[in-house]
C-alpha cells in the first residue's frame, strides 16, 4: 500500500495514480459557492468551539476532541485513555449503558470514537435537524460519564480482546509495538495506545474514573461542528450545553524529553509468519506550531522535517516511486515490497520509518542494504525536478479533494486544534511543501540517516502453529 504523507493529519491519502492531473486549483476555489467562514470562540469555562458552515447537504458533522492521549499516561496504567473511551459508552445518571449509540441511530446519525498518542476524539453524524440533540448527549456524558464497576469489568475483556485481535495476533503489530519501546526510552510515545497486556488485566474501575476526571475538563477540549449549520444558533445550543460544564484546570504537562542516543539499537521479534520483515526508524526533527504560524519563520527544525516528507513521498509516494522500482522489480529483485514513511507532526518525538519484506531467497540484511542504498543515492545524486513537481501536484490534489468529505474536514480542524496548530494548517503545510527544493531533499538525506538514530526491527518467522487458538472473532464490542 502506498502510503504518501502518512504524516498529515486530516488530509486524506494521496493520488497514487501513475499519472496525475495538472495542479489542481487552491482549495479556496473549491465549493466556494457552499462553505462560509470558519468561526471559533471560546466558551466561559474554557472550552473551544470551532464551527464551519457548509452548505452542501443537509447533515453536520459534530465530534469532540480531547488534548490527551496514551502519552499522557503513566507507567502502570497504559492503556487507560483507550479504556475510558470505551466507558464513554457507557452511560451516565440519564442515559443507560449503550443508550448513547442507540439514540444516536434512532436520530438517522452513526457515531464512533478513536484513542490516538496525541488526543482522543468522539463523533457523531447526523441531519442537520438533530444536531442539538447529539450536543446535549455527548456533553451529558462528557461532564457526567457514570457507570457501575460490573460495567467496567464486562468492557476491559473487550478491549483486551481488541489487544488480542489487533496486535498479539499480529506479527507486525507486535514488531512495531516491541520496536516503539525499544526505540524511546522516555518519551511516552515507548507504551502502546491499547496498553500492555498486564496494565489492562491490572486496571480498576477508579483508575479509568480518575483519568476522566483529571483530563475530561472543559480547558482541555474543544466541539468541532462542520455541515449545514446556522452559526448564531449553534453558538446558542454550545452555551446551553456545553458552557453549562463546571470549569476546572487543566493539569500541568511536564516535559519527557527523549535523550539523546548513540549509537544503532536493533531487536529481533519471534512470531508465528508466512514472511520475514524488516523495518528502520531513524530520530527526526519535526514540524512545530510555531512553524505554521502566519507571517512566521520556519524554524531549522521544521524546514527539515518538511524537507524529510518529500522525501518520503519521493521514495514511496506513487505507483513506480524509487523504491518500487529499485528493490521490487526485475529478475534480481531483493523485496516483494518496500515503504517509507516520515511523521512530520505530534506532540511527541517523531521518525522517518523504511521497510520491505524479502523475496523469495533473499534476506531481511539484504533488504536492509538495498533500502539505505536508496537513501544513500538521493543524498550522493538528488532527486530530479519531474519527481519534485509529481508529488507536490499530488498534495495539492489531495488538500483540494479532502475538502468534499465533511467529516474530513471536521477531523483536520479537530486535529490542527489538538497538536496547537492553526485551522488552517493543512492549506499551510500544502503552501509550505510546494516550497522545498531538491537541494533540501538531498540535503536531509544525508543529514539524518546514520547508525546514531537508527533502530532496526527485524521479524523472525517462526512455524506456524495450526493447533493454536486464534483470537475470538466476535469484536462487536469494539469501538473502532
Amino acid at each position: 500500500m502506498k502510503r504518501l504523507l502518512t504524516c498529515f493529519f486530516g488530509l486524506s491519502a494521496l493520488l497514487a495514480q501513475a499519472q496525475i492531473a495538472p495542479v489542481a486549483p487552491p482549495p479556496s476555489a473549491v465549493a466556494s459557492t457552499h462553505a462560509q467562514a470558519l468561526t471559533r470562540f471560546t466558551l466561559a469555562n474554557g472550552m473551544e468551539v470551532i464551527i464551519q458552515p457548509q452548505r452542501r447537504a443537509p447533515t453536520v458533522v459534530h465530534m469532540v476532541w480531547v488534548r490527551v492521549g496514551a502519552m499522557d499516561e503513566v507507567d502502570g496504567t497504559s492503556g487507560v485513555a483507550h479504556a475510558l473511551e470505551h466507558m464513554m459508552f457507557k452511560g451516565t445518571p440519564t442515559v443507560a449503558p449503550g443508550a448513547f449509540s442507540r439514540r444516536v441511530a434512532e436520530l438517522g446519525g452513526r457515531e464512533n470514537a478513536f484513542t490516538a498518542r496525541d488526543y482522543t476524539g468522539y463523533y457523531q453524524q447526523v441531519p442537520a435537524a438533530r444536531l442539538r440533540e447529539v450536543m446535549q448527549l455527548e456533553a451529558d456524558r462528557f461532564a457526567n460519564n457514570q457507570w457501575a464497576d460490573a460495567e467496567f469489568n464486562r468492557e476491559i475483556e473487550v478491549v483486551k480482546e481488541e489487544r488480542r485481535l489487533r496486535t498479539d495476533d499480529n506479527p507486525r503489530a507486535r514488531l512495531y509495538e516491541a520496536m516503539s519501546a525499544v526505540t524511546f526510552l522516555a518519551s511516552p510515545y515507548r507504551r502502546p495506545i491499547v496498553g500492555w497486556m498486564n496494565d489492562l488485566e491490572s486496571m480498576t474501575a477508579d483508575d479509568v474514573r480518575a483519568f476522566h476526571q483529571r483530563w475530561y475538563v472543559p480547558g482541555n477540549a474543544a466541539v468541532v461542528i462542520a455541515g449545514d449549520v446556522d452559526v448564531a444558533q449553534v453558538r446558542q445550543w454550545a452555551e446551553q450545553t456545553y458552557g453549562t460544564i463546571p470549569a476546572a484546570a487543566v493539569p500541568v504537562r511536564k516535559p519527557r524529553l527523549e535523550p539523546e542516543q548513540a549509537g544503532v539499537r536493533r531487536l529481533d521479534v519471534k512470531a508465528q509468519a508466512q514472511q520475514a520483515y524488516v523495518a528502520m526508524a531513524f530520530k527526526v526533527p519535526s514540524l512545530g506550531a510555531a512553524d505554521l504560524q502566519p507571517g512566521g519563520t520556519v524554524s531549522a527544525e521544521g524546514a527539515d522535517a518538511l524537507a524529510l516528507t518529500v522525501l518520503a513521498a519521493v521514495l514511496d509516494g506513487y505507483r513506480g516511486a524509487r523504491l518500487e522500482r529499485a528493490l521490487t522489480q526485475g529478475a534480481d529483485r531483493v523485496a516483494d515490497s518496500a515503504g517509507a514513511s516520515n511523521g512530520l507532526w505530534g506532540r511527541g518525538p517523531q521518525l522517518f520509518t523504511l521497510d520491505g519484506i524479502p523475496a523469495q531467497g533473499k534476506t531481511t540484511a539484504q533488504v536492509d542494504a538495498a533500502l539505505r542504498a536508496e537513501v544513500a543515492r538521493i543524498a550522493r545524486d538528488g532527486i530530479s525536478q519531474a519527481e519534485l513537481a509529481r508529488v507536490k501536484t499530488q498534495w495539492v490534489a489531495s488538500e483540494v479533494y479532502r475538502l468534499d468529505s465533511l467529516f474530513s474536514q471536521a477531523r483536520a480542524l479537530g486535529a490542527n486544534w489538538a497538536l496547537g496548530f492553526p485551522l488552517d494548517a493543512g492549506q499551510r503545510l500544502v503552501a509550505m511543501l510546494r516550497q522545498v527544493s531538491a537541494a533540501q531533499v538531498q540535503a536531509v538525506a544525508a543529514r539524518y540517516f546514520g547508525d546514531d538514530q537508527l533502530t532496526v526491527a527485524t521479524l523472525v518467522p517462526q512455524p506456524m502453529d495450526a493447533g493454536k487458538p486464534k483470537a475470538r472473532s466476535s469484536a462487536a464490542g469494539l469501538r473502532h
